[in-house]
């Protein structure tokens, strides 16, 4: 999982409220095996006139010039901004997969449904609850300024607007640890190999039976 430190980037603006994870990675894209390859179709129905299908290439798809991420002066975002309860519905991870293989590293929303946001550190995604009028503020800024950047101190828990005024967000300790070290689950055990392979040759000791049983 990528670290996540300190991070400046464009803003992108949208404006919806209770967008799902179909929408954000529809329902068809979910067939595929691997954990790669959905920051194509991130929120397809919206960013494409046409219906989308797992391998189609994007050049030949049909854009919405109307839809936020298509716009030329969002192109290269990667911190999103985002209405009240963002990511509800099901429980899919690939939808913190396709926005961050799109290339978000922030999220930035008054409200996140509970699953997303726990599955977005999993995954080396920050997600930063702010209030409501603040969130309003940026909003305003974003959509009036092209170019509009945020820096995201995690360290610090603060993001620091280009004029230099700082504006802090809480962020629990341990999601804090494994965001700035690129811990994702399989990481934070992995820590512990020696421990777990100690544990192991330990048992076989004591059991060798097991060793045949697993062979077999």
């Amino acid at each position: 999982m990528q670290k996540f430190n300190l991070h400046k980037g464009l803003v992108a603006p949208m404006d919806r409220e209770n967008v799902d994870t179909d929408a954000i990675i529809p329902k068809q894209f979910l067939k595929s095996i691997r954990k790669t390859g959905f920051g194509p179709n991130l929120f397809d129905e919206w960013r494409y006139l046409d219906h989308g299908e797992p391998g189609q290439d994007p050049a030949s798809r049909r854009p919405n010039p109307d839809f936020v991420l298509n716009q030329a002066r969002y192109q290269g975002a990667s911190i999103l901004l985002a209405r009240k309860n963002f990511g509800c519905g099901s429980s899919r991870e690939h939808a913190p997969w396709a926005l961050d293989q799109f290339g978000f590293r922030a999220i930035i929303a008054p409200s996140f449904a509970d699953i997303f946001f726990n599955n977005s550190f999993k995954n080396g995604l920050l997600p930063i609850v702010l209030p409501e009028a603040t969130v309003d503020r940026l909003f305003s800024e974003a959509l009036a300024f092209p170019g509009f950047t945020l820096t995201v101190d995690l360290e610090r828990q603060v993001i620091v607007r280009p004029q230099g005024e700082e504006i802090p967000f809480e962020v629990q300790a341990f999601r804090k640890f494994c965001l700035q070290n690129g811990f994702d689950d399989i990481g934070l055990t992995l820590r512990e190999a020696d421990k777990i392979r100690a544990f192991e040759a330990e048992r076989l000791a004591q059991k060798p039976w097991l060793a045949r049983s697993m062979v077999s």
